[in-house]
């Protein structure tokens, strides 16, 4: 492309400070240095984990580009790159896969060490390809995907089939594979079992059609706000409580109607309080429960536990347990193969231009899943 080489002048959402809405700004894209790639974005999902960092609850340096589910083509490659080319349609990941540190080497870790989860701000060499108005703008966990254009390390970028389309396939860069994997890979969830998934945003969502795809007979499906149970139902749960129709803590009255069979719980909404529920809901000898919700930055939790010694299992989860580089391709190839639906999960489709709208949308409890159209 004519651009190689060359900085680039193309809007971008940045977020100047917290609790501020995002301010559509000209922005310069320097040109990738070695082993980095430049991607023109086609498509990206707005994420709760977008808001954690307007609000506060996750650490970040501002100015700041956010955004980290997407998809895109690149536009040019630095030096040494050598798994994709300009042309290739790629997703960004915001947890890389560089296939050399000891968890990305390991069968069982993707927790790779290049993963910005302490809110760095910046590429590998320690420095931002983001200016706007003469000032560095940061980059958000590796990726930055609401602007035109973003660089990323070499080992945040999988290259994905050329059919895939891209308004559907950027919720694989987040949100659908970190639900979906916390049932399969992470729980493994096994055939005829019983599953309880707390939240029913765009990742518990997924979670169900996880828990639905490895087989289990009765999924459960549990929220405050009960707009949300017919999607719910529409995506493999076979029922649906509210806790505020509860008389008794939510870990009895699930126990009562199982019979107290829970294998399996997933809590995917962040908060202490449910993360020790769906611990005691799932049995108290042989369940399993995945913590997929991000948890509140510098808070403690405390349980009894006497709910861990009389043998449950509590398992922490990354998106899903999914090696990136290597597993988002091959989702991609299943989704094509229609082995699961992504249009469930989408309920708006803006232009890139009405971010602060498709934010509204989240806060409002309106929207599961919305994508911004560049």
């Amino acid at each position: 492309m004519g651009t190689a080489g060359k900085v680039i002048k193309c809007k971008a959402a940045v977020l100047w400070e917290q609790n501020k809405p995002f301010s559509i700004e000209e922005i310069e894209v320097a040109p990738p240095k070695a082993k980095e790639v430049r991607i023109k974005i086609l498509a990206t999902g707005i994420c709760r984990t977008d808001d954690h960092v307007i609000k506060g609850a996750m650490v970040s340096k501002f100015p700041v580009i956010v955004g980290h589910e997407a998809t895109g083509v690149v536009e040019s490659i630095g030096e040494g790159v050598t798994t994709v080319k300009p042309g290739d349609k790629v997703i960004p990941l915001f947890l890389p896969q560089c296939r050399e540190c000891n968890a990305c080497r390991n069968p069982d870790g993707n927790l790779c060490i290049r993963s910005d989860v302490t809110g760095r701000g910046v590429l590998a060499d320690g420095t931002t390809r983001f200016t706007c108005r003469g000032r560095p703008v940061h980059h958000f966990m590796n990726t930055s995907t609401f602007t035109e254009y973003t660089v990323l390390d070499e080992s945040s970028v999988a290259k994905i089939e050329a059919a895939a389309p891209p308004e559907k396939v950027c919720l694989i860069g987040c949100g659908f594979s970190t639900g979906y994997g916390a049932a399969v890979k992470t729980a493994k969830v096994t055939p005829g079992s019983t599953c309880v998934v707390f939240g029913l945003g765009g990742v518990g969502l997924s979670v169900i059609m996880g828990c639905k795809s490895a087989g289990a007979s009765r999924i459960i499906g549990i929220d405050l706000n009960k707009d949300k149970f017919e999607k719910a139902m529409a995506v493999g749960a076979t029922e649906c409580l509210s806790p505020k129709d509860c008389t008794k803590p939510i870990g009895e009255v699930l126990s009562e109607m199982t019979g107290n069979t829970v294998n399996y719980s997933f809590e995917v909404i962040g908060r202490l309080e449910t993360m020790v529920d769906a611990l005691a809901s799932c049995h108290m000898n042989y369940g399993t429960s995945v913590v997929v919700g991000a948890p509140p930055s510098a808070k403690m939790l405390t349980y009894d536990p006497m709910l861990l010694f009389t043998g449950r299992t509590w398992k922490g989860c990354v998106f899903g347990g999914w090696k990136s580089r290597d597993d988002v391709p091959k989702l991609v190839t299943d989704f094509l193969a229609k082995k699961f639906d992504l249009d469930q999960l989408i309920t708006h489709v803006l232009p890139f231009k009405d971010i602060n709208k498709g934010f509204e949308l989240l806060y409002s409890g309106q929207s599961i899943r919305t994508v911004l159209t560049f």
